[in-house]
């Protein structure tokens, strides 16, 4: 995971020390799957920073469990929770921070997530411990999805989604076709033909400026933002062979 600025390292640090919270608890052990942005920073797939924590909830019976699990957690470090779902055990939490610097941890629990997805158990060096996760593939796959799913739900375009396709299919990672099938109900050469489509269409040059500036080093963020959407919508159409 980057550090681009001295204050980004009390956000990581609170999301290490909540992140070793989770894996520590038996129950959230047991019932959540990682995964999102700081999964794959922490699993050296993805060199920008994330600052949230996604996970996969694999039944609805749990949430009760988890929900309990987490505000827990969230009381013993003193977390603050600013916001939560009423349905399902999503949580915005703030710690004491400087005015003005970032001090809010989204979690993001998907329930019931795709039944495509493939797991795995991996350590994560970060934190010392062992937790399970998104293989690589499914992860990739998800993530080649977010942007026409984000616009669908919220009418929003975000800049990273972008970037960690580019970054993605660049590496030459490999996606999970089932899970892409599975969301999309199209098939593999639809589903790349409506990416690209929409990735050319509605991404801007101001929608990449807004989301990337503080996720990207100011050199990487300088070199990447002007051949950011001609590089994916070209790394797409290879993909898409």
């Amino acid at each position: 995971m980057l550090i681009l600025h001295a204050r980004d390292t009390v956000h990581r640090a609170w999301l290490l020390r909540l992140l070793s919270a989770i894996a520590d608890d038996r129950v959230l052990r047991e019932h959540l799957r990682f995964k999102g942005g700081t999964c794959a920073a922490l699993r050296g797939f993805l060199d920008r920073f994330s600052v949230d924590l996604d996970f996969d909830l694999l039944s609805k019976k749990a949430i009760s469990v988890v929900r309990s699990s987490l505000e827990r957690i969230f009381a013993d470090l003193a977390l603050t929770i600013k916001d939560q779902s009423t349905v399902v055990p999503q949580y915005f939490v703030r710690y004491e921070s400087p005015k003005g610097q970032r001090n809010t941890i989204a979690i993001d629990i998907t329930v019931p997530p795709s039944t495509a997805n493939v797991y795995e158990v991996v350590r994560f060096s970060d934190i010392d411990r062992f937790l399970p996760c998104h293989t690589v593939s499914t992860m990739v796959a998800h993530k080649l999805v977010t942007p026409l799913d984000r616009f669908a739900q919220h009418g929003t375009i975000a800049g990273r989604d972008i970037y960690d396709i580019h970054h993605f299919l660049f590496h030459g990672l490999p996606w999970n076709e089932a899970v892409i099938r599975e969301r999309t109900g199209n098939s593999l050469p639809d589903f790349f033909s409506t990416l690209h489509h929409f990735i050319e269409k509605r991404v801007t040059q101001t929608i990449v400026d807004q989301d990337l500036n503080t996720l990207l080093p100011p050199e990487e963020f300088k070199r990447m933002r002007t051949c950011l959407k001609q590089e994916t919508l070209s790394l797409i159409r290879t993909a898409s062979k």
